[in-house]
């Protein structure tokens, strides 16, 4: 059968380049997913604006907007580039960095999320510290605490260490420095930062750039994870969201039912493997609604149900659940050339020529008490123990119906839905 290598489940632009979901908010009954995008250029390299999908159900009746920030502002000459929304008096305010000489913090407001008010910068160089670089200093995330607006920022420091400031204001329009956040032997560069808490827990979730690569950890070029926070400090140890090969700057935001739902670019930068789709690039993760383990970290629960009862053969997307049950002490699970392997504590995911150069990547999750794979036409998403180790990575089969086989395990393998499943 032909290759087609579109998704079903998983936001897709049509035609350009798509990374970072930014400004996630449900708004007057409709979800709006923002991301940054280069419609006329699938390699990235061109305007830096941000496109824009609606849905009235979050999951799967998308629609394209089209582009509704680009740079036109001096401050944002070269690129609009990540942030996010807050909802005060029934307007969106969306705040997002402009990239030019230096890095500004724009302000903008809408009724719809279509229409934009005009530009104010909230921001500039010589509001930032001292010890800060002006031109490393991107992606405000906006919350309220104390009867106070608090912007995060990723930030890197004169002496090339990866921070986090934070900054106040009571009416989303004059931004005063509180403090930063720091942890020693935490990289060069922290991006995509976000304060919140799950049932009583704090965390800050940050991309670490700059970390040293293990065999299990901070496998990727980039790092996508969190700390624990206890008051205004940080926690030292970070847990990493993703140990699959393509995911980044995961962006949350509190859903109608009021739980924490987290999507994330299902790509990186500066990868050494390739996307073969042609005339576009990227998609964003299945959202994921993010809850408290009983150890104290995250679960990631992708927002999915099962559609029937068998997998026909000749269909995507597909799910194979495992449960304690049908699990043995090593089993193997093959998708086309992917291989999900288990064994001694350690789970793998390796691919052959589907991966397109992507190898290997593990986890030391102990014991596997449960998994569930989603397969959509190119993607992979793996959940194991609840969501408590998540592996994404794209892939790219010969066949949309492809071949899947295992041993030491026997999976139901369902048609899985979006819909009526939030």
């Amino acid at each position: 059968m032909a290759k087609d290598h579109r998704n079903i489940f998983h936001l897709e632009p049509r035609m350009g380049w798509m990374n970072d979901p930014n400004g996630l908010v449900f708004h007057n009954g409709t979800y709006h997913v923002y991301f940054q995008y280069t419609a006329e250029d699938p390699s990235g390299n061109g305007k830096r604006t941000w496109g824009h999908f609606e849905s009235r159900d979050l999951m799967r009746n998308f629609d394209f907007k089209g582009v509704v920030l680009s740079p036109d502002i001096p401050e944002d000459k070269d690129g609009v580039f990540s942030g996010s929304t807050i909802r005060k008096d029934g307007r969106m305010h969306i705040f997002y960095t402009g990239n030019s000489d230096f890095q500004y913090q724009i302000h903008v407001e809408s009724d719809d999320g279509r229409e934009m008010s005009h530009k104010t910068v909230v921001l500039r160089p010589e509001d930032y510290p001292e010890d800060i670089e002006p031109k490393e200093v991107r992606d405000p995330f906006i919350y309220e605490e104390g009867g106070l607006y608090k912007m995060v920022l990723g930030a890197q420091r004169k002496d090339r260490k990866g921070t986090a400031l934070i900054y106040s204001s009571g009416d989303l329009k004059a931004w005063s420095f509180e403090r930063s956040l720091f942890l020693p032997d935490c990289g060069y560069m922290w991006e995509c930062p976000e304060l919140f808490d799950l049932s009583g827990q704090g965390f800050l979730s940050v991309c670490l750039q700059g970390m040293e690569h293990g065999e299990y950890s901070h496998q990727n070029v980039y790092s996508s994870g969190y700390f624990k926070t206890c008051g205004e400090e940080l926690l030292p140890g970070y847990t990493e969201f993703d140990h699959g090969f393509d995911f980044y700057a995961p962006k949350t935001f509190i859903d109608h039912k009021g739980d924490r739902i987290l999507l994330a670019w299902m790509g990186i930068g500066d990868i050494p493997y390739t996307n073969p789709t042609e005339g576009y690039r990227h998609c964003l993760t299945i959202p994921r609604r993010l809850e408290l383990s009983s150890d104290g970290n995250i679960l990631q629960i992708p927002l999915v149900c099962p559609a029937s009862k068998a997998y026909p053969g000749d269909a995507l997307p597909l799910m194979l659940k495992l449960d304690s049950h049908n699990i043995e002490e090593k089993f193997n699970i093959y998708i086309d050339d992917a291989k999900i392997s288990f064994c001694d504590g350690i789970v793998s995911l390796s691919f052959g020529k589907s991966g397109f150069g992507r190898d290997i990547r593990k986890v030391k999750a102990g014991l596997v008490e449960d998994m569930m794979v989603l397969v959509d036409r190119s993607c992979l998403e793996i959940f194991i123990n609840g969501g408590r180790y998540v592996m994404s990575s794209r892939f790219y089969p010969d066949s949309i119906t492809p071949e899947i086989s295992f041993n030491g395990c026997e999976p139901k393998v369902l048609l899985f839905s979006v819909d009526n499943c939030h």
